[in-house]
């Protein structure tokens, strides 16, 4: 199969292609840096010639109001190029629990993102994953000083990467399934002990303070970003991955 990947160049996209590459796909990296800007639309219906199926796991710049804007214009540029070029499945990264919470912009922009998706003329598969063990140090730093992280109590289930690129690919090479599948990491921490688990196992001596109203996640109801009963749970575990 020929699989498009946008973001193909990011966390998540570059294992992907990696993936994709060696079950024996021919997957195409696409980015700003391979001369497909999604954002304008320049180059992705070339990009798209060919493909058999196209995954979206790019990310908005900022996680303000404005990423409402540029979800709707890269899904509409990502689904009418797609229709043009005949690709036959869009696969879409989003985030457990992502329609239960209203209170945060980004959430709303992948809500509307998902939405246009379902709407749209290709099929489509969603796959829906937790917070991402390489995002906690940027979470702590929203919230943090030389001596301090303030962190909520809010519970989360982070998951490894590389296991939500392998959920990816799979769907990728499968067919659309027309709705959405969970994947979560396989522990639940509050946050607050999250930060403390990472700062000892990196010898990091600031400390963490409890504090519900620090951080963009703060703005979480309870367990409302925790997978239900039907999850995929992923094979890596935080603390096993913290110590490779």
């Amino acid at each position: 199969m020929k699989i498009a990947v946008l973001g193909g160049t990011g966390l998540i996209g570059s294992r992907v292609v990696k993936r994709l590459e060696a079950a024996g796909h021919e997957a195409v990296a696409l980015s700003k840096s391979t001369g497909v800007d999604l954002l304008t639309g320049e180059g992705l219906a070339p990009a798209l010639e060919g493909a058999d199926a196209v995954v979206d796991v790019t990310n908005s710049p900022t996680f303000d109001e404005a990423s409402s804007a540029f979800f709707r214009t890269t899904t509409e540029h990502l689904l009418a190029a797609a229709r043009e070029q005949g690709v036959g499945h869009v696969v879409l990264l989003s985030i457990v629990g992502v329609d239960l919470v209203p209170g945060l912009d980004y959430y709303r922009a992948k809500v509307l993102q998902e939405d246009m998706v379902k709407a749209g003329p290709v099929p489509y598969s969603i796959i829906r994953a937790t917070q991402f063990f390489e995002f906690v140090d940027d979470i702590m730093s929203w919230s943090a000083d030389e001596e301090t992280v303030r962190l909520p109590r809010t519970r989360v289930q982070p998951i490894a990467a590389a296991d939500v690129a392998q959920a990816v690919a799979e769907a990728a090479v499968g067919r659309p399934f027309r709705g959405t599948d969970d994947i979560a990491g396989a522990d639940v921490f509050p946050l607050d002990e999250l930060g403390r688990v990472t700062l000892a196992a990196r010898g990091d001596r600031r400390t963490v303070t409890t504090d519900d109203t620090a951080g963009m996640f703060a703005a979480v109801p309870e367990d409302a970003i925790i997978a239900g009963p039907d999850v995929r749970i992923a094979p890596t575990r935080y603390r096993d991955w913290l110590a490779g």
